[in-house]
């Protein structure tokens, strides 16, 4: 695939593209004669994977140390796997916040439901 097929299927822009493989994020792509960029399509469920961690909160550095462990073959399956787990932590923590907080607001909004039923009888 071309960078703007890249592009268009993954949300990312162009130029976005061109910055995560100058910072190692995603492979270099080979290039046709004309020295133009083309992927392999497995490139967009590494695209999705690497937008899931930065949606999640890990920070480019983290992410690009992750590429880097990945090029590097299966001798740093536990490095990368225990970076995982750093965010998978923090990732669980935060649901568990936001569960106490919709039940919270769930109890709220009964409540005012209670309270509006309670004015037009």
């Amino acid at each position: 695939m071309m960078i703007g097929e890249v592009s268009a299927k993954s949300g990312l822009p162009i130029h976005t593209l061109r910055y995560y493989e100058k910072i190692g994020l995603v492979p270099k792509p080979s290039r046709d004669a004309g020295g133009r960029r083309y992927y392999d399509p497995e490139i967009l469920d590494w695209l999705t994977f690497i937008s899931r961690l930065k949606d999640l909160g890990m920070p480019i550095r983290d992410r690009v140390r992750f590429a880097r462990l990945r090029s590097e073959g299966e001798q740093t399956v536990g490095e990368r796997r225990e970076l995982l787990e750093i965010y998978r932590t923090g990732l669980a923590k935060k649901i568990a916040e936001l569960s106490e907080t919709l039940e919270v607001l769930d109890y709220k909004i009964a409540n005012y439901d209670e309270i509006g039923r309670k004015k037009t009888a």
